[in-house]
Parts: C-alpha cells; sequence; structure tokens
C-alpha cells in the first residue's frame, strides 16, 4: 500500500479542514500504512504538534512550501486540502509551488469552488487543478461548477463524497421538550440570528421547542471581533423573549458526545447566510445521523436535501424556518417520510469507505508513475 503524506490544517487547531484531515488519515493509516501530516498554522493556532504531526509548516516562515513540499516527498502520494486562505500568500496562492515542487503524486481536495471567483482566485485554481495527479470535490455540485466555470481536466476530478461518523447506532436520547440544534464554530454568517428570530415563531407550541447552539467562536473571528458575534445572540435572544430556551454550550464535542447530541435532535437548522458552501461537513452528519434537517439553502444543501431527508428554506428568511420547522415538529408523518427519502448511497458515506476511495485513486496514481517517468527519460 502507498504511504501518504497529508497538507492540512489539523488538530489541535479546531476548524472544519482539520477535522476532514484528521479524519481522512485516521482512516487511510487504520491498517498499519505509513502516513505523516504536514500541518499548516497561523500566529493563532496551539504550536503544539499532535498525533501523526511530522513537520508545520508556519504561515510566517518565508518560503515554508520548500520545506513542507521536502516531507511531503518522503511519501508515496502527498493528499493536499485545499481551501482559500488557509496557506500564505494572496488567496493561499503558495500552496502552488509547493505542489510543483513535489516529485510524489498529489490529490488536492478541493473544499470550495467558487461561483464568481476573482481573476486571480480563478488563475490559481486552475494552475493547482493543472499540477494535481488528481482532484477530488465533495459534491456534484462543486464538480460541475469546477467544470463549467474553470478550464480544467475534466478526467481529473472525481466526486467523493465528504466522509459521515457512524452516529446512527447511537442510542436516541430524546428529551420532554422538542430540541432543535445547530453546532460548528460560531462567527457571522452563521446565520443563528435567523435561527432564534424562528423559536421565537414557534413559542405557542405546547411543550415548546428548546435550541442548543453548541461550538466555540471560530478563532479567526475572536482575534478580529472578539465575542461580539455570541453577545450579540444573547441580547437578540433576550429581545426576542426567548433566551430561556436556548442552550449555547461553548465547548468543542469530541466524537461520542457529539454523536450523543445529534441524537438527541428532533430538527438539526443550519441557517447559513452562505450561498457559496458547496460542502458541509455539518450537513452530512445530520443526514448521517438519520435528523431531519431544515436548511438555507446554500448548494450542498440544494444537492443533498432536495426531495431528501430535509427541507430547505430561503436565506435569512425566518418566517420559512420557523414554518419548516413547525411542520416537522407538527405534521403528522412527515419525519417518518422524511426518515425514508434516503439519499443515493454517493451522497454520504462512512469514513472507511470514503477512505478506500481515496486509496484507489493513490493507487492508481502510483502505478502509473513509473510508466510516466519513462516515457519523460526516453
Amino acid at each position: 500500500m502507498p504511504s501518504y503524506g497529508f497538507l492540512s490544517t489539523h488538530p489541535p487547531t479546531r476548524c472544519g479542514l482539520a477535522t476532514f484531515n484528521s479524519a481522512l488519515a485516521a482512516e487511510l493509516t487504520a491498517d498499519g500504512t505509513r502516513g505523516g501530516v504536514v500541518r499548516v498554522t497561523d500566529g493563532r493556532d496551539d504550536q503544539r504538534a499532535g498525533r501523526g504531526v511530522v513537520h508545520t509548516w508556519a504561515a510566517r516562515t518565508p518560503a515554508g512550501w520548500r520545506a513542507a513540499a521536502a516531507v511531503l516527498n518522503t511519501f508515496d502520494v502527498a493528499v493536499v486540502q485545499h481551501e482559500y486562505g488557509i496557506y500564505p500568500g494572496a488567496d493561499g496562492e503558495d500552496v502552488l509551488p509547493l505542489l510543483r515542487r513535489l516529485t510524489v503524486p498529489s490529490i488536492v481536495v478541493l473544499h470550495t469552488v467558487l461561483r464568481q471567483p476573482s481573476a486571480r482566485q480563478r488563475s490559481l485554481l486552475e494552475q493547482i487543478v493543472a499540477v494535481a495527479g488528481a482532484v477530488v470535490t465533495m459534491t456534484d455540485t462543486a464538480r460541475d461548477r469546477l467544470l463549467v466555470g474553470y478550464t480544467v481536466p475534466p478526467g481529473k476530478v472525481t466526486v467523493i463524497p465528504h466522509g459521515a461518523a457512524e452516529h446512527a447506532g447511537v442510542p436516541a436520547d430524546r428529551r420532554s421538550r422538542p430540541h432543535l440544534l445547530t453546532w460548528g464554530l460560531l462567527g457571522p454568517g452563521k446565520g443563528i440570528e435567523w435561527s432564534l428570530r424562528a423559536l421565537a415563531r414557534v413559542q405557542d407550541l405546547d411543550p415548546t421547542p428548546t435550541y442548543t447552539v453548541a461550538g466555540r467562536t471560530h478563532p479567526k473571528v475572536v482575534e478580529q471581533q472578539g465575542e461580539a458575534y455570541r453577545a450579540g445572540l444573547h441580547r437578540l435572544g433576550a429581545q426576542l423573549g426567548v433566551a430561556h430556551a436556548v442552550d449555547y454550550q461553548d465547548v468543542y464535542h469530541d466524537e461520542a458526545a457529539l454523536g450523543r447530541l445529534i441524537r438527541s435532535a428532533d430538527v438539526v437548522v443550519l441557517p447559513y447566510d452562505s450561498r457559496e458552501q458547496v460542502t458541509s461537513g455539518v450537513l452530512v452528519e445530520a443526514v448521517a445521523a438519520g435528523v431531519p434537517v431544515v436548511a438555507t439553502a446554500f448548494p450542498h444543501a440544494v444537492e443533498l436535501l432536495t426531495g431528501g431527508p430535509g427541507l430547505v428554506v430561503p436565506h435569512q428568511d425566518p418566517a420559512a424556518l420557523a414554518v419548516a420547522i413547525r411542520r416537522i415538529l407538527t405534521e403528522p408523518g412527515l419525519t417518518a417520510r422524511l426518515g425514508r427519502r434516503i439519499p443515493p448511497p454517493a451522497a454520504h458515506l462512512p469514513w472507511p469507505a470514503v477512505a478506500a476511495r481515496y486509496g484507489d485513486i493513490a493507487e492508481r496514481l502510483v502505478a502509473a508513475r513509473p510508466a510516466a517517468v519513462s516515457a519523460v527519460s526516453a
């Protein structure tokens, strides 16, 4: 089996990219396959190296991509997580010279494909795809955006869904009152204010719903704005008269605790403001756990929930959110019908199955490498 070098943010950094990379790396090396993480950090991160980290690329290190590439070249395949802004340089452009310096095949995982990128962002992503051995998107929407909006070779692009933990088997801890849940790092754009306004509109239900907002404020938001967003939510809840019904859990749950929390929910609410989000790990986890979802019409939600296990509503529309939540909580048989609308198997997969798909790509790239080297030598 090929060995794997991973390039990404990584725990103890707490963000969606770090969580994704940690889960994928753990699965690809679970059988003893050699692997190591080149961790990307900035000044806000805990700089202590976690388990599996073999090198740290600190954003403030001049030309740090050189040393990072050298470490990745000690493995058979480099798996690179791409998101604008996590690498140094404008739009994270320093990842490009790193990719060009690799002497081993690379799999680049695209977490964002912008519908309306700047000229720099479009050019950068096109060059990244050109130099990568293979490219992965996690939704058909992202793949379609890439092929339509960018000049890239279609044969390089594969759709592999975001992995999901096995929360469906966790016993459901049902509560005496209907339980709404949103989790993830907080900050402007998360849309919690719309959920609070929707919660105020369903206070006539008996029993009245409770709402858990689980997650710490995003470190970048804390650095720039402190806890202003969270404080604003507390003020809004008080103004709306729903503060007593909202539980803010300012913690980062481990997988077991998160599984119990998800399974305790009657509705997962994803009120995001973004109209660009083509991948949502939270959405995948909720669907895989079998909990009905109410989400705004961000691309991944539209793809996964339309005709599927949830309801999609317009952005920044608390009335529509409230109607959808009310339907799930009160409409006879709706929850059961949504539960039967299982998305296609390709929409979400357990992490072991996801890792196997990456393993297939890696083996193909490694197998093709000698032929490519021989052709160049000739």
